[in-house]
């Protein structure tokens, strides 16, 4: 396969033609969510807040999987930029490795740790039951999923984006399929209830896998995973880790957010925790479509930066910046316009309904300007830059939200929480702009 097609096909174009199979996929991912919840909440409301408490966690050990994975896709794109393909076989064979071994450790700990975790946030025997219940299937699965975004990141890498859109969509069609086959006990199948909707994730994760490596066993890929780079390579390693671990507590940095916000939430209502959670299965049509312009974005400035192309690095920052825009637009009208249809797909409570009303239309007032701070995240990742990446992040998710979050409950209660997501965002946005004007704009 022939990359240089990153530095020579017009920007725009090629910016459609990378991130439009993401943005596909990620709004099939993010209708699997809403499926997936709207399918759990009718086991019971304990169920769906079960699910509210588990998906920091699940969070975690999506963020720490994706996170390395984007180093893997970074170095491999700025070493084919720069024409060192074996630098780009080491990478990749390098990633996969660690990549297993973080999705063992992934699975003993966070099986682990669920019963007291669960524990810190209710009292409530059936929420934490149904908790660990699901937890206990769905995290066994971590291998799995963290092999799956390794070879997600490396075709990424490589500009074969309808390879994983294909995978990701598989996977998830399985999972809305499986979802009330196993939940219910339709056909032949024995009625699992909160058990069915892990296992169900958990297959969907399993196809996912299936796919991308009978793709890379069954179809030229310019990356190779090779025996002779088995063995540790600290400078591949170390790379490797000072580019994924930021990257990493980027995606992480939200469970301690949404952990922390849940209890305080929960002082004043077990509602309010079921209004976060539920805001943040909305937010995913939101943010993962803009998350996979950014993922055609990142393999595209890495390629450039790696090639030393930095006029065409900047052009694709702006661009990718201007759709996410457009995105965050749309998201903003939507929920002021519907906000109670909204949030009445996940419950049929009046009180939660007129509640998560007021959430939504309060929190979506920093919709437009977090653009920019995710893009300028993506595209410091994508430059190898994860420390920079992390300042935002940190920014955005601990540094002015948690202080503000409570400081504002304790003025205005439960409502202060949903002010403090827009205060966060606009002096974010605002860091994230001085950041990448230094170290994208005027780069190298």
């Amino acid at each position: 396969m022939n990359e240089t097609f990153m530095k020579e096909k017009p920007v725009f174009p090629l910016i459609v033609s990378m991130a439009l199979p993401m943005v596909i996929s990620m709004l099939v991912n993010s209708l699997y969510n809403i499926v997936d919840s709207f399918f759990v909440a009718q086991i019971s409301e304990e169920a769906m807040t079960a699910l509210s408490l588990i998906y920091p966690v699940q969070n975690f050990i999506n963020a720490a999987a994706i996170g390395f994975g984007i180093g893997i896709n970074a170095l491999i794109a700025i070493y084919l930029g720069a024409g060192n393909n074996e630098a780009a076989d080491a990478a990749a064979t390098r990633g996969t490795v660690l990549t297993i071994i973080h999705g063992l450790l992934l699975t003993a700990v966070c099986i682990g740790v669920m019963p007291r975790f669960l524990r810190l946030f209710t009292s409530d025997q059936a929420v934490a039951e149904l908790g660990i219940r699901y937890s206990n299937i769905a995290f066994s699965f971590s291998v799995i999923i963290a092999l799956d975004l390794s070879f997600e990141k490396i075709f990424q890498a490589l500009g074969k984006m309808k390879v994983t859109m294909i995978a990701l969509m598989c996977g998830c069609l399985t999972n809305i399929i499986l979802d009330p086959v196993l939940i219910f006990g339709l056909g032949p199948f024995p009625r699992m209830g909160i058990d069915g909707a892990a296992l169900a994730t958990g297959l969907g994760q399993v196809v996912n896998l299936i796919i991308y490596l009978a793709v890379y066993r069954f179809r030229p890929v310019h990356v190779r995973i090779r025996k002779r780079y088995l063995k540790p390579d600290r400078s591949i390693d170390l790379r490797l880790y000072s580019i994924g671990i930021p990257s990493a507590l980027n995606l992480a940095l939200p469970s301690l957010l949404i952990s922390v916000l849940n209890s305080l939430l929960a002082a004043y209502s077990q509602s309010y925790v079921v209004i976060l959670g539920i805001y943040y299965k909305l937010q995913t049509f939101l943010y993962l479509p803009a998350s996979g312009i950014v993922q055609g974005m990142r393999p595209v400035i890495g390629y450039n930066y790696g090639a030393k192309e930095y006029t065409r690095v900047r052009k694709v920052y702006l661009i990718t910046l201007a759709m996410s825009s457009v995105i965050m637009i749309a998201g903003t009208v939507i929920c002021l316009a519907v906000p109670g249809q909204l949030m009445a797909l996940f419950t049929s409570n009046p009180e939660t309904i007129q509640a998560g009303k007021t959430a939504l239309r309060v929190i979506s007032a920093g919709f437009l300007v977090s653009a920019v701070s995710v893009t300028s995240s993506g595209a410091l990742e994508g430059l190898g830059r994860g420390t920079s990446s992390l300042v935002i992040s940190l920014c955005r998710y601990v540094l002015i939200i948690l202080p503000a979050a409570f400081l504002l409950s304790r003025i205005f209660g439960a409502a202060g929480v949903w002010h403090a997501f827009w205060i966060a965002e606009a002096v974010t946005a605002a860091v994230a702009f001085l950041i990448s004007r230094r170290k994208v704009y005027l780069c190298p």
